[in-house]
């Protein structure tokens, strides 16, 4: 989902990829071609099966690779530009159709239930895989050898995995973390002023709760010192845009326990929903409370309006994917620099379904939480699968994605251990050091938990989320309590189950529970 901002110093480009050694040497691309693209500069082509050298050597002239991708400009865009490279290296025609993320669903799902072989190469939101994965062919050895593989944090590698198996290609990366005012915070007047009205310390927000206090705070007035009222927290709240994955974000908090194992949606073992305790009320309260600090039309925010409300200035903080962080950081963003990344807050009471009780945390739980992204697989009913697989290969490999994640529009963020350097974001984009260092302590430190909150990978998910989305959204407006609302989603959660098959579903939820289990 997302979105991100000649030559970087070669030892800082790659110095941590594993195919550094051989980097020196390698010649850089030239993208003078293919328009704006080239004035993000060149690359060097990293050797590789992936590289621009070892594509230039396939023949596919006289082939036609079909390919399914989101509208343009989110990954939409760069699937063009990649195309229209592979077709010139390798002669192969290249058919891109792009699909508005409301009908890509279906537009790659019925074909692949009728078997059809309509598209060869798909590029989808990853959490998608508990009803694509028995359509996807696995990524054949040769690619998961490549340096830029190796590479992929172990996040993201297990986001494209099914069971044992890699079944996605990943070529993006997606979390959520919070997004803060660095000038305000920082700001001796606003510490002082924050002091004396609330009696406490003007800080980075630790607490879901100490978030909602900060927002409501420094929401309606000029804190920003522009002459217009300001506010303290945009947050993705539209019930069809992804304000699921918000709440889920808060939910991690208070219902994603260390000391238990065995399933957050669900308990693995008899499938019953946990939408509907007390921890996840506990967090739909919070997001209720946190209304009070939106901007106005902060209830119907969309992704873009979270993006363009902390992005442009006028919110004090939000958290959601990358977007809004590199939004604010691009060149003659009048607070470029002013800002930084920190984790999602954490709760220092977290519910024990197991023994349903609270329980207390001196030091506040705060789980990440791996939220789906963008990625690609291959038919595995197509007759192309060495050209597709080839083209994923080349799409993201180290010259293309270090391009890639400059540009905002892309939606290609962090996603191997080389692009967590912040040498790569100061030298290349001018960001402050400081800027620099929180953001990739931020997105690294993910990859150290053990104490995780994956996406519901499993047959259905579409109909579980738009449910959950739909109580959330009635508890928002004042429709329901949060009880209530919570019910009803866990009720309809249990008429899905069922209709699907509670094994079906259980099978593909136990590979969730794998990943967030991992380690503990």
């Amino acid at each position: 989902m997302k979105t991100h901002l000649q030559c970087l110093a070669l030892a800082a480009a790659v110095a941590l990829t594993p195919a550094a050694a051989q980097t020196a040497a390698a010649p850089a691309v030239d993208y003078s071609k293919y328009g704006d693209y080239a004035k993000y500069g060149s690359a060097p082509d990293v050797p590789g099966v992936c590289s621009h050298a070892a594509i230039a050597k396939k023949n596919y002239r006289g082939r036609t690779l079909r390919v399914i991708t989101h509208a343009v400009p989110v990954m939409g865009e760069p699937t063009d530009l990649h195309a229209k490279q592979f077709q010139d290296l390798t002669g192969a025609k290249v058919d891109v159709v792009h699909v508005p993320f409301g009908d890509l669903y279906q537009r790659i799902m019925i074909p692949l239930q009728t078997r059809q072989a309509a598209y060869d190469a798909m590029f989808y939101p990853s959490l998608w895989i508990g009803d694509l994965h028995s359509f996807l062919a696995p990524v054949p050895a040769t690619y998961l050898q490549a340096g830029g593989m190796k590479d992929v944090t172990p996040n993201y590698r297990d986001v494209a995995t099914w069971g044992e198996q890699m079944l996605q290609y990943p070529v993006d990366g997606d979390r959520h973390y919070m997004k803060l005012r660095a000038d305000v915070f920082d700001n001796p007047a606003m510490q002082a002023r924050f002091l004396k009205d609330t009696g406490r310390k003007l800080e980075v927000p630790a607490t879901w709760e100490d978030y909602n206090q900060v927002a409501k705070y420094f929401s309606g007035w000029d804190w920003a010192g522009d002459g217009k009222k300001h506010y303290g927290s945009a947050e993705v709240t539209k019930r069809d845009d992804l304000m699921f994955s918000a709440f889920l974000s808060r939910t991690a908090a208070y219902a994603k326990n260390p000391k238990v194992k065995g399933g957050f949606f669900f308990d693995l073992k008899t499938m019953e929903p946990q939408v509907n305790n007390p921890g996840w009320v506990k967090a739909l309260q919070m997001f209720i409370d946190a209304q009070k600090a939106f901007p106005p039309g902060g209830n119907s925010f969309g992704l873009g309006d979270e993006i363009f409300s902390f992005g442009g200035g006028q919110a004090l903080m939000s958290y959601s994917w990358d977007d809004a962080f590199i939004q604010a950081m691009e060149p003659g963003n009048p607070i470029r620099n002013k800002v930084l990344a920190a984790p999602l807050p954490g709760s220092r009471e977290v519910w024990n379904r197991v023994t349903k009780t609270w329980d207390r945390f001196d030091v506040p739980n705060a789980p990440p939480y791996i939220t789906w992204g963008w990625t690609s697989g291959v038919n595995k009913a197509s007759k192309n699968q060495d050209m597709a697989f080839d083209f994923l290969c080349f799409f993201s490999n180290e010259a293309n994605a270090y391009l890639d994640l400059q540009i905002g529009r892309f939606g290609v963020n962090p996603y191997r251990g080389g692009q967590f350097d912040p040498a790569y974001w100061q030298d290349k984009l001018g960001w402050e050091a400081k800027v620099a260092q929180s953001y990739v302590d931020t997105l690294s430190r993910m990859d150290r938990s053990n104490n995780r909150v994956f996406d519901l990978r499993v047959p259905g998910v579409n109909q579980f989320m738009s449910t959950l989305a739909n109580g959330v959204a009635e508890a928002m407006a004042g429709q329901k309590s949060p009880q209530e609302a919570l019910d009803g989603v866990a009720k309809k959660w249990q008429e899905i189950v069922r209709k699907i098959g509670v094994d079906k579903v259980r099978d593909a939820y136990a590979k969730v529970v794998a990943l967030e289990d991992r380690g503990r």
